[in-house]
């Protein structure tokens, strides 16, 4: 990238952020002569009292800002929508920091329950769970999608085996309610040991597509995702209710083929500065995040990451997370395939993806993203959910039945670890604010063939790293404990299935056996019995040999780390 694209494109998303309060509730509508054509506030007045509202997106993408910032001071001037249960698959919150979010409706009397996946996004609405202002519920994210696919061909329930064994197990753990813990549950074990989830029926569809025909016509050109907006369109007509869709261009008939039929629709919202992806408005798009694209994967990283870091929203990364990342790409080329589905989320196992890619890997692989998005390079920060260079984008449904019907990978991050191999990835702390859900990693890791967790050793630990060697300087708080705070995945029951499962971390790297949490791989410079089996409170057991192998020096040190995938 040259300077002046970066410089353009820094300039873009400073403007964003000088302007990214801005908005009309009133702005023109634009074809006068069709009645779905509404403003935002018109649209926001046609949510009936006590609606169950289901909208989509994740992360920066699909953003619906302008039917958010409607709803909410239509509310506080009207009264009006209120009462509503937001059913949200994935985090579409800004964590506090970012306007035109889901964020923006969490007010007492608007919103009283609140159904998702991942909560960690959503503050607001975490402050108010805590107050006892609000119900939250927390659904595996995968399940979510085929509850709503399901309500769309008249079928209000889903049965799977997802979540045994963690704390979605009323048997175990809480079930689905976080707050009240009496509140409905939304899964019942049955007789056989599988799970009957349920969802509350959608009668209202409200979510972000590209652009609008004068007739009312959908279309999905140049999205960057399309997660949920087909399964809560078909599940709020089929309910009697009404969809809801917030548009950046309006486009002549015949623009490309449709996505959702006038007559299935009841209300058009355009805004200009409607998003396709984070900062990137429909009307302005970048084709690298869509099938369409004319740039380079090397080229569209560069972009995304020109962002990200402008907007200081993901990590910067250091020498020793690299090292870990190294460790983790080894392990898994190791034991991975051609030809392999594998699923990569977000933090550390995103460093184990950039590696892959640089190795020329992911080529060789066929990615999977819960969001729909197959195929190119996962977007990192802001932008995860959409990929660069895509091959093919479809619903979040359709990915979650392909990833049950084949997974045989999933690179995952971890809070903690424990004796068992049991994996704690939803809860940081104590209340509803530390909440973070599981997301999509409960279905993930129930039908994964393999598994990779990748954790640093310990929280805020501090590491020496010279070319040859690795020293620990403050363990920091240890993230390998006894018992982990809650289980999102369980050991015993992977092994039960005969999974592999591997835990990648600054110290070494350890993998699940009959025997317990066996230490198969130490780094050079760690001291075993001081830097490890002293600094944990893990069951630790060593190879059959006495001795956990030592890292290679080329994944030590990076000097010739060049990996390919067996045939």
């Amino acid at each position: 990238m040259n300077f002046f694209t970066k410089t353009a494109i820094q300039l873009h998303t400073l403007k964003w952020l000088m302007t990214w309060r801005k908005h009309n509730n009133h702005c023109a509508v634009p074809v006068k002569d069709n009645p779905k054509f509404m403003t935002p506030w018109q649209a926001a007045g046609i949510i009936p009292p006590g609606a169950v509202m289901g909208t989509s997106g994740l992360g920066g993408n699909q953003r619906c800002s302008a039917m958010y910032w409607a709803m909410r001071e239509r509310f506080q001037a009207e009264g009006t929508p209120k009462d509503l249960t937001i059913v949200s698959v994935g985090g579409q919150g800004g964590r506090g920091k970012i306007p035109g979010t889901l964020e923006e409706i969490a007010l007492k009397g608007l919103i009283r329950r609140f159904i998702t996946g991942h909560s960690e996004t959503f503050k607001a609405q975490l402050k108010m769970a805590d107050a006892g202002d609000l119900e939250l519920q927390i659904l595996p994210q995968g399940t979510l999608t085929l509850l709503l696919k399901a309500q769309g061909e008249g079928v209000d329930h889903v049965i799977n085996r997802t979540g045994v064994g963690t704390f979605l197990d009323p048997r175990v753990g809480r079930g689905t309610p976080l707050v009240p813990e009496n509140a409905e549950q939304l899964v019942e074990v049955l007789e056989d040991g599988s799970f009957k989830y349920h969802l509350p029926l959608i009668d209202v569809a409200v979510f972000n597509a590209p652009a609008a025909d004068r007739k009312g016509n959908i279309y999905f050109k140049d999205c960057a995702v399309l997660c949920e907006s087909l399964e809560i369109a078909r599940a709020a007509k089929k309910n009697g209710g009404k969809v809801i869709v917030n548009v950046g261009l309006i486009v002549d008939e015949g623009y490309d083929e449709i996505g959702i039929a006038a007559d299935d629709v009841d209300a058009v919202v355009y805004w200009r500065d409607t998003e396709q992806s984070a900062t990137i408005k429909h009307r302005a798009k970048w084709d690298c995040l869509t099938l369409n694209s004319r740039k380079t994967e090397k080229e569209g990283l560069a972009r995304v990451k020109v962002i990200n870091a402008f907007l200081k929203v993901t990590p910067r990364r250091k020498a020793v997370d690299s090292l870990l990342a190294r460790l983790g790409t080894y392990i898994f080329v190791q034991n991975a395939k051609k030809g392999d589905h594998v699923d990569i989320g977000v933090g550390l196992p995103e460093e184990v993806s950039r590696l892959l890619y640089e190795n020329g890997v992911l080529k060789d692989l066929t990615m999977i993203n819960e969001s729909g998005v197959f195929g190119g390079v996962a977007a990192p920060g802001v932008f995860f959910g959409a990929a660069v260079n895509p091959t093919e984008i479809v619903s979040s449904a359709e990915a979650f039945c392909r990833i049950y019907k084949r997974l045989d990978w999933a690179i995952l991050g971890a809070l903690q670890i424990d004796s068992s191999g049991n994996v704690n990835v939803s809860k940081r702390g104590d209340g509803a604010r530390n909440y973070v859900g599981a997301g999509g990693v409960i279905d993930l890791i129930t039908n994964a063939k393999s598994l990779l967790f990748c954790s640093a050793w310990g929280d805020r630990a501090q590491f020496e790293l010279t070319p040859d060697t690795i020293k620990v300087t403050d363990s920091g708080k240890a993230k390998f404990v006894d018992v982990v705070d809650e289980i999102t995945f369980n050991g015993s029951e992977a092994l039960r299935h005969g999974k592999k499962v591997f835990y990648i971390t600054h110290v070494g790297a350890f993998q699940l056996t009959d025997r317990g949490m066996e230490l198969i791989y130490i780094m050079p410079g760690i001291d075993l019995q001081k830097d490890i089996l002293d600094a944990t409170s893990m069951k630790i057991v060593l190879p059959e040999s006495g001795e956990p192998e030592l890292v290679p020096d080329f994944v030590m040190t990076g000097k010739g780390f060049n990996m390919t995938l067996p045939d």
